[in-house]
Formats: C-alpha cells, sequence, structure tokens
C-alpha cells in the first residue's frame, strides 16, 4: 500500500501517519474519538483505518480488515487506547489478538472508566507487546474534545474571528457583510464540517439571518448542530435556522453563563463546538 521514507518502525512516522488518518473523522463521529490506525509488516503499511461516521467501525477494525492475513505478526499503531468493552461488535482488543499482531504502539490512553488501561492489559495479557506514549501530545490535542468531555464533561471550544487590518470585526457597510477572502470562507466552513456545534448569539442571529451550515460539495450532511445564545427569548420562528431545523438539528439555549452551557453541551454528547458569534460573545 506504500513505503514509509523512516524504516524505523519504531520512530513517529507511522504513528503520525495514524494521526493524519484520525483527522478525516473529526466533526463526523462525536461523541466518539476520532482515531487513526496502522498496520505495519516488512516496513510496509499492509492497513490502515480511521473512525467511520457515526463511531462504527473502528480504526482498528478498519485497518484490520484491510490487511488480513498479512496482520500476523505485524506492528500496529493507533492514536487511542482500543476498546475493551463489546459494543456494537466484538471489542477490537479481541479483534487484535484473533489477529496476531505482534506489537501495538498507543499514543495515549482511553479515559473513559470502561476502558482506562484495560485495553492495554488485555492485549499485553495475551502476549502482544504494547509501547504506550508515542506522539502522545499529538494525540492529545486531536482528540481534545473527547478528552474534556470524558475528564472535565465539557466540550472543546474553537473561537473563530475575522478581523481587520485596523482591528475591526464588522465592515459597517450592512451591503457588503464580509471582511474575509473567498479562501478564508472556505476554510471557515471546514472548520463547521469538523467541528459537533456552531454557536452564536442572538444579536448575530436576527443581524444576520444566518444558516450556519457546511456548503462545501460532500461535506453538507457534516453541518453541525446549530447553538443559539438567547436569554432573552428573542429568536425568531421566521429565521432560516429555525425553517431549516428539520434538516439540520438547532438549539436555543437561555443559559447565560458560560460553563453550565459548556455542561448543556456536554449533557448531549457534544465534544467540539466553533464560536462563530460577533464581540459579545467572543468576550465571554
Amino acid at each position: 500500500m506504500g513505503r514509509p521514507t523512516d524504516q524505523q518502525t519504531s520512530r513517529p512516522v507511522f504513528m503520525l501517519h495514524a494521526l493524519e488518518l484520525a483527522k478525516r473523522s473529526l466533526g463526523k463521529v462525536g461523541p466518539s474519538a476520532a482515531v487513526g490506525c496502522v498496520i505495519i509488516k516488512n516496513n510496509v503499511i499492509v492497513g490502515r483505518g480511521w473512525t467511520q461516521a457515526g463511531g462504527r467501525p473502528h480504526a482498528e477494525a478498519m485497518a484490520l480488515a484491510q490487511a488480513g492475513d498479512a496482520a500476523y505478526g505485524a506492528d500496529m499503531y493507533v492514536t487511542l487506547e482500543p476498546c475493551f468493552m463489546p459494543g456494537r461488535g466484538a471489542p477490537c482488543t479481541q479483534s487484535m489478538i484473533d489477529a496476531g499482531l505482534k506489537k501495538v504502539f498507543v499514543a495515549i490512553r482511553d479515559p473513559n472508566p470502561r476502558v482506562n488501561g484495560q485495553g492495554i492489559a488485555a492485549l499485553r495479557a495475551a502476549g502482544i507487546e504494547v509501547v504506550e506514549g508515542l506522539c502522545a501530545d499529538e494525540a492529545a490535542q486531536l482528540n481534545k474534545g473527547f478528552l474534556l468531555l470524558q475528564t472535565q464533561q465539557r466540550p472543546m471550544v474553537t473561537l473563530k474571528l475575522a478581523i481587520s487590518a485596523d482591528g475591526k470585526m464588522t465592515t459597517g457597510d450592512k451591503n457588503n457583510r464580509w471582511i474575509t477572502g473567498e479562501a478564508a470562507r472556505r476554510h471557515g466552513h471546514l472548520l463547521r464540517a469538523n467541528h459537533d456545534a456552531i454557536m452564536i448569539g442572538i444579536g448575530t442571529a436576527l443581524a444576520d439571518d444566518p444558516m450556519l451550515d457546511c456548503r462545501i460539495v460532500g461535506l453538507e450532511k457534516y453541518s453541525p448542530v446549530r447553538v443559539i445564545l438567547d436569554s432573552k427569548n428573542q429568536f425568531s420562528e421566521n429565521s432560516k435556522l429555525k425553517q431549516t431545523s428539520d434538516k439540520i438539528p438547532l438549539l436555543v439555549l437561555a443559559e447565560k453563563d458560560p460553563l453550565k452551557i459548556l455542561h448543556e453541551l456536554a449533557a448531549k454528547r457534544i465534544s467540539r463546538v466553533l464560536i462563530e458569534g460577533g464581540a459579545k460573545v467572543a468576550q465571554s
């Protein structure tokens, strides 16, 4: 499937490739983690996988299926500790044991109490060598939303701001709302696609009547949940947001306290939030 330039299988190149694969899952698998996995045999990648939309199949299952018999005696690089408890199928640890893997590199442990070290212990008990911590910082950053949801019951927050060279957030011209170019706006839509939710304040909702969807061809179905902060019950039933709520989920929250808002979103299993509101929401 392809030969990496770095021929030493104990070096980060393969884990870094697994992390790149994991990025494909961001915004598509919440509240699950975005996981990437590669299987190496004789310094050649024989299997690759990443968490599929909705959380299944897992990255390890996808990579094992691709590798087939070549997985026997091979090494696996995976960005998060493999699952230990059965869910909608056999746990990944059992599939890895059955495949006859020789060695597994795990970037970070899964803090979920149902896993948290048990997946690694199961592999070691079966005689598979497990090495922890390779590219741990990169893996933790990639799955920051998942980790915060598991450990602090709140999502990761990304603040998106567009600011002109003279420090302004708007043009002041109602007929020309944009202060960014086409490339920046496209990047903004990519950000929407890899987050679980997008948040604005009622001021922005009333002023712009936005859709807050993803308009990149092929990614439209990954438009995030729209979250509107409206403590004074000003939200319009005639808005585009309301009129499209049957296609893209909509949440209107009256809560003012930022931490309580985050906990409320976490309770709905939202792990990655993109804030696109105006100055008031950004300052909060």
